[in-house]
């Protein structure tokens, strides 16, 4: 059975021999660019500067060498751009304030401050205010909030629509690259819509625009959801409009050969509840979800993606109606998330693509044992009758033990028996 089998078979709900296994496959499933070096270094891989492909969260590119070595049954297919606004091209050497040497764009443009701190810049551009702070000592790089005053009584939506356009004919040729490029490795192939993610916190300060108009803080867009719902209902109808016409262009290009589209990573949820009421996700989100996983389903064979960390049980259902086909990360840590819990209740509607183990205390201050022993029984409860892909709980990030990160890679082998 090859590894795409694999991770089709499980996402139609039905088991495989082996349970299929991502790391890397998307911005939620990777591991930061330290760890993916010391991967190389444990596997005795050619010594080589790794390239970090998503540059907010400072994800390490996993090569095929790497991937051959994990057993890894996804692939990444990425976007032209990162989420600075830059192509990722032409690499230079960077180093981190460890020491640690990596490969990044041409246009990862950074400035220090006399504290130490890292500054990154939208589309390379110097000459504007950073998007991005990395900290000193840091290893990943937090949004800068660059509010221009809000005047309720002029809002005009299509400012919060600025980066919401047609995908362009470079954007086509460069997925059909990558597919071209991955075509014979026989993984299943992970990409994603541009323009799908509704409100997602991550985007919304716009770090990829120069001078981004709108509603760009974080806690104004939380209150929107609140006393603004009227103009965020303009903005994701038109957002929504524009999506389906690009899954359109995306669909003519590729057709079937995606085999997962990552639709949208708006967090629902904190680790003891969520952020909105059900009564909110219904009448603000799952009108435009809804549109936007339809056509999917009647138009192609890709499955679609929600990433929503938190305790977000009492939204599975809300999920499901809306569309989705997976769930990522499955924090089984927060409140209401007790894995046999989420799988007897809704194990054959959607899929679990995460909840392998927790990386807020087992994988990143537990031992090699209990990282083995948390894998081996989150895999025993959400394998059966398929509808799982093990991951991590999110990414991996910066500082985890290696040691535990290999104890959590061998225990997923030792349990598919290999």
């Amino acid at each position: 059975m090859t590894s795409q089998e694999k991770v089709v078979l499980s996402l139609n709900h039905k088991e495989p021999d082996k349970i299929p296994i991502d790391f890397g496959g998307g911005g939620q499933t990777g591991m930061h660019v330290s760890l993916v070096a010391k991967l190389r270094d444990y596997y005795g891989l050619e010594k080589r500067l790794v390239k970090v492909w998503e540059c907010y969260q400072m994800l390490g590119l996993f090569d095929e060498d790497l991937k051959q070595a994990i057993g890894v049954d996804v692939d990444l297919i990425a976007g032209r751009n990162t989420l600075f606004g830059f192509p990722a091209e032409d690499w230079k050497i960077f180093k981190m304030d460890d020491g640690l040497e990596v490969l990044v764009p041409g246009k990862f443009n950074t400035s220090k401050d006399e504290q130490g701190n890292t500054y990154i810049y939208p589309e390379g551009d110097m000459t504007v205010p950073p998007s991005g702070k990395m900290p000193h000592n840091g290893y990943f790089f937090d949004n800068i909030v660059r509010q221009e005053p809000i005047d309720d009584d002029n809002l005009n939506s299509a400012d919060n629509l600025e980066e919401f356009t047609t995908v362009s004919d470079l954007d086509l040729q460069y997925l059909s690259q990558q597919l071209g490029e991955l075509e014979s490795t026989g993984r299943a192939k992970f990409g994603s819509i541009p323009g799908t993610a509704l409100g997602d916190i991550a985007l919304v300060s716009a770090p990829f625009l120069k001078h981004p108009k709108g509603i760009r803080d974080i806690e104004e867009w939380y209150i929107s959801v609140t006393m603004r719902q009227d103009y965020l209902h303009q903005v994701f109808a038109r957002q929504t409009e524009i999506a389906i016409e690009n899954m359109k262009r995306i669909y003519q290009a590729v057709g079937n050969r995606l085999d997962v589209v990552f639709i949208c990573g708006t967090d629902f949820g904190t680790q003891s509840s969520t952020f909105c009421s059900p009564n909110t996700f219904n009448e603000l989100y799952k009108p435009y979800y809804k549109q936007i996983n339809q056509w999917i389903h009647r138009n192609t064979t890709w499955k679609t993606f929600k990433h929503s960390c938190g305790a977000v049980e009492s939204f599975i259902d809300l999920f499901i109606d809306a569309g989705f086909d997976i769930l990522n990360p499955v924090q089984c840590s927060a409140a209401g998330m007790e894995p046999q819990k989420l799988k007897n209740k809704y194990g054959d509607r959607i899929v679990f693509w995460g909840g392998g183990v927790d990386t807020q205390k087992t994988l990143a201050f537990g031992t090699p044992e209990m990282v083995r022993r948390e894998v081996l029984e989150r895999c025993e409860i959400f394998h059966k009758n398929g509808g799982f892909v093990y991951n991590s709980i999110h990414n991996v990030v910066a500082r985890t033990p290696v040691e535990n990160v290999i104890a959590m890679i061998d225990a997923v082998h030792e349990f598919n028996g290999n």
